[in-house]
């Protein structure tokens, strides 16, 4: 980076990436007027916004336009010095070849083992160790989820009282219902992360499922199936369409009445000394903007090698984020065999993309440019930056239960809530959120620690964002001080001594399963 200085507000300020960087971007908060001269002589031609590019050189038609040290476009006129590279003056390359990457020709060297971090979680009977004691309710169709909505509010306010040691009471419902076509292939996605999603270790191993009796998806299938099965006690299964029940507070008694076992068991639980190796962390952005890969997403990442040098699994995932960036993951893949599934990850999903008519570029938000971002290509390049600098130690397909530590891709939508749902399905047990634009999601099921990129979007959303990661840009703080940060707040949130934002307020996103299959 160049070009830091300690008062944006009084010193015209930008960020410039790499060497080859022939673009940076603006710091100064409603970004800075023509006529701005900055220490090095680059003089503005025009106003460009905070997080805007300014050109650093005279670039010609159909120049390169480099960023991170890779190309993110070609200019599609000439542009001066000092100019505003605004949306329209870059043209988007062609996504990376997937038939020529390298694999595992660049894996990084182990960073020394950081031992002596512990937090304080939940250890289950399956070895998992969860960061919230929960109860989840599983629902086999999206017919039941009204009724199971009713008593999660009746057990809230009603069973919880009596279970302090029990944080909460989550419904797991979702849209899948008899219209779906089961026995098509895609259908797995779905199916695997329902199954999975009932495992998650912040629910204590304990399962209880609601049922229509009709459904395609049966609980028998539902729960059957999969790398582990899972087996109930019969009362365990709740049919809403059983002959026994009488009218619909028959339903609700008897969920009521099963929901109060599994409380009092999870009541006995305590939480226990447990090493840093125990977590299992997702990493996601939304509302991202120029500066998430170069504040809030390389402190993330340094994060990352820290979990990772504790033994922890860490997750990073969205596809889409990901594609125009797969050069630079491939070659960190642990072994060709990573990489390979790294390609395939990808593959899947340009052929699904296509099958919808569409392709990587319908990522980019309205938000996204307005905060500085021209194309899906600059915003992968700052959005892969999550991931630290570890080797690549295993692949997970949609909905995949994760079986190695280390430095995961979880393969994911870029949706906010379609993520974190299939990161919850995969284990995740506690999130990291970067976000430039702002957002107040939330996940019930696991605390989501949000980190601004901008000093400004933190003073704020005060009261809705957990780290400011603006001050590396500002000069205030390195990435490595703020990385440290977020790491010893991941181990405090996971021990439940601090409570994020999102969990203090009750802000909680629905589940969105990622269904590629038809719907007949």
């Amino acid at each position: 980076m160049s070009s830091v200085a300690r008062n944006p507000s009084a010193t015209p300020l930008y960020i410039k990436v790499h060497a080859n960087d022939n673009v940076a971007i603006i710091v100064n908060a409603k970004g800075l007027p023509a006529g701005s001269t900055f220490a090095d002589g680059l003089v503005l031609k025009e106003h460009v916004p905070q997080g805007h590019k300014v050109a650093l050189s005279d670039l010609a038609p159909d120049a390169p336009i480099v960023r991170y040290g890779e190309v993110i476009g070609y200019a599609t006129r000439f542009i001066d010095r000092g100019a505003w590279i605004e949306e329209s003056l870059v043209r988007m390359p062609q996504a990376p070849a997937l038939t020529a990457l390298s694999l595992a020709t660049r894996v990084p060297a182990p960073l020394p083992r950081l031992d002596g971090y512990t937090f304080a979680g939940y250890r289950n009977a399956d070895g998992s160790v969860g960061t919230k004691n929960m109860l989840a309710i599983t629902t086999s169709v999206q017919c039941v989820a009204g009724v199971v909505d009713y008593v999660v509010r009746r057990i809230k306010a009603e069973l919880l009282p009596k279970y302090p040691n029990v944080d909460g009471v989550v419904a797991l419902n979702h849209i899948y219902g008899c219209g779906m076509a089961i026995d098509a292939p895609a259908s797995i996605v779905p199916i695997r992360t329902l199954h999975n999603l009932a495992l998650n270790p912040n629910f204590g191993n304990e399962v209880m499922v609601i049922s229509l009796g009709c459904e395609k998806l049966t609980p028998e299938r539902l729960l059957g199936e999969g790398e582990i099965p899972i087996k109930l006690v019969s009362d365990d299964v709740i049919c809403l369409q059983d002959e026994k029940f009488t009218g619909f507070m028959a339903m609700v008694d008897a969920t009521m009445k099963q929901a109060e076992l599994h409380l009092a068991r999870l009541d006995q639980r305590r939480r226990e000394t447990c090493p840093a190796a125990d977590l299992v962390v997702g990493m996601q952005c939304g509302g991202s903007d120029a500066f998430s890969g170069v504040t809030a997403n390389p402190a993330v990442g340094y994060a990352s090698d820290l979990l990772v040098r504790a033994g922890a699994t860490v997750m990073f995932s969205e596809v889409t984020e990901v594609r125009d960036a797969i050069q630079l993951l491939t070659p960190r893949a642990i072994n060709a065999e990573v990489g390979q599934a790294l390609i395939a990850e990808m593959a899947w999903f340009d052929d699904y993309l296509a099958l919808g008519q569409t392709d990587r570029a319908a990522n980019t938000s309205p938000g996204n440019k307005k905060g500085g971002l021209a194309n899906i290509v600059e915003k992968a390049l700052g959005s892969i930056v999550k991931s630290g600098t570890s080797a690549i130690t295993g692949v997970l397909s949609a909905g995949e239960k994760v079986r190695e530590k280390g430095l995961i891709f979880a393969a994911t939508p870029a949706s906010d809530f379609v993520c974190g749902t299939q990161q919850l399905a995969s284990g995740m047990t506690i999130q990291v959120f970067t976000t430039g634009r702002g957002t107040p999601y939330g996940l019930e099921a696991a605390p989501v620690i949000k980190v601004a990129t901008r000093s400004d979007l933190a003073a704020r959303w005060h009261d809705l964002i957990d780290v400011n990661a603006g001050t590396i840009a500002t000069g205030e703080a390195s990435i490595e001080e703020v990385g440290m940060d977020i790491f010893r707040l991941i181990l405090e949130v996971a021990s439940g001594r601090s409570q994020t934002c999102s969990d203090r307020w009750g802000l909680f996103n629905s589940l969105a399963v990622f269904n590629p299959a038809p719907v007949t």
